[in-house]
């Protein structure tokens, strides 16, 4: 029974989610060889400012369009 936690910044739709999710399950069954019936995904929002890359919170990088 696989779990795969995803974390990713706000902003994408409930739809997007939901499509993500599904595409996830997808994969872990095509390249695993997983049970789509068994297989848990969790999406965890971080916000931007609480996420860093290079030193840089996210949100600051998006603020200035990088």
């Amino acid at each position: 029974m696989p779990f795969i936690n995803l974390k990713m910044t706000p902003g994408p739709t409930p739809e997007q989610k939901a499509r993500f999710i599904e595409a996830v399950t997808k994969l872990a069954a095509e390249v695993l060889g997983k049970n789509p019936a068994t297989t848990h995904v969790v999406i965890e929002e971080v916000p931007a400012d609480s996420w860093g890359i290079a030193g840089e919170t996210v949100a600051a990088r998006k603020k200035r369009g990088a």
